[in-house]
């Protein structure tokens, strides 16, 4: 006996509506699978809501009482790309001179704001700082080297400009955190490598002198943990490093890839790296194998190094960027640091 007709446009009906969203599936895995984008745009929307919270947060503990803070937006400091601006963060104060940190925003690359500290450096500011946060072309829309050629630029600018805010050129402190650690890791290694600086075709616009010392949270310094799969992380942690990479460079590399190895501060310190300060959370999986290691290679190279890290069984675990979660443990880490500021620019 024939079906009803019914029955079998129904049929018809929902093996098309499978077949299409079949289709859309594939096409969907084929866009990741053959361009950073989409993956970038997953990460971005994600990192982006978390940087929005942590800034909430650190504006709701810090509260009003840094309102009398200089707030300095959108100062240009290129001219190749309206995303070259920067943010002084400028204290009231009678002192005509104070030590300036040049600060570089994290987000894997590909997300991030120079205001997404902003409560973190007014607190700064007000305890004898003048703070220049720093914007730079977001990846994969840019690709590297775009950023580092940036970071140097904005060096020049602040160097050359600074004096006008209050800020003293003979201490300048290097900041980053995650994605910023890293690029300012790398122009730290260019500024005190001249090999280096060749091999990259910058002309640093600081000299080694200008640098009094770096500070470097939740970095990344050697990319070929994160190029690749790793079998410590999860599976979505480790795709989402593979994305980032993939974006910032603009190609699928290995981890013995010539860029990777470029990229990675780690591979090319020398004994005249600044003095530096690096911390990272015993709850971010990067801790163990970049910042860890990072300063054991600095330290062995004679390098001044003050590290902040934790016991492996410290509760709470401390997350990545934990420096911007001013619960107990932020609040007294920050003391550290601003302890730390205060000897090296004595």
């Amino acid at each position: 006996m024939d079906k009803p007709a019914g029955k079998r446009h129904s049929k018809k009906i929902l093996v098309r509506t499978l077949s299409v969203l079949v289709g859309l599936v594939a096409i969907a895995v084929a866009s990741f699978a053959l361009s950073p984008v989409p993956g970038a745009k997953v990460i971005k929307t994600l990192f982006d809501a978390d940087a929005r919270n942590k800034h909430d947060d650190m504006q709701q503990i810090l509260g009003d009482k840094n309102d009398d803070v200089i707030v300095h937006s959108d100062i240009s400091y290129g001219t190749k790309s309206s995303d070259e601006k920067l943010d002084i963060y400028q204290p009231q104060t009678t002192d005509s001179s104070l030590p300036v940190i040049i600060w570089m925003h994290g987000g894997a690359w590909i997300s991030g704001d120079k205001t997404d500290a902003a409560p973190y450096f007014k607190e700064l500011a007000n305890r004898g700082f003048v703070v220049v946060s720093l914007n730079y072309s977001l990846a994969p829309e840019q690709s590297y080297p775009t950023q580092i050629h940036q970071l140097n630029d904005a060096y020049g600018y602040v160097k050359n400009e600074i004096a006008d805010y209050q800020g003293d050129t003979s201490k300048i402190i290097l900041a980053g955190d995650s994605a910023g650690a890293q690029m300012t890791s790398q122009l730290a290694a260019i500024t005190t490598n001249p090999g280096y600086a060749q091999e990259m075709n910058i002309e640093p616009q600081l000299e080694k002198s200008d640098i009094t010392a770096l500070i470097l949270y939740c970095g990344i310094y050697k990319i070929e943990h994160l190029a690749e799969p790793e079998p410590t992380l999860s599976k979505i942690l480790s795709w989402g490093n593979r994305t980032a990479v993939w974006s910032l460079t603009g190609t699928r590399n290995n981890r013995d890839s010539a860029t990777i190895h470029q990229i990675s501060a780690f591979h090319h310190v020398t004994s005249d790296f600044p003095t530096t300060f690096i911390s990272g959370g015993n709850g971010d999986p990067l801790t163990n194998v970049q910042s860890v290691p990072f300063a054991e290679k600095l330290e062995s190279l004679g390098t001044d190094v003050t590290t902040l890290f934790y016991p492996e069984d410290h509760t709470p675990a401390l997350p990545h960027e934990n420096q911007f979660v001013l619960d107990e443990d932020g609040l007294a880490g920050f003391e550290i640091l601003v302890d730390y500021l205060k000897k090296q620019t004595a």
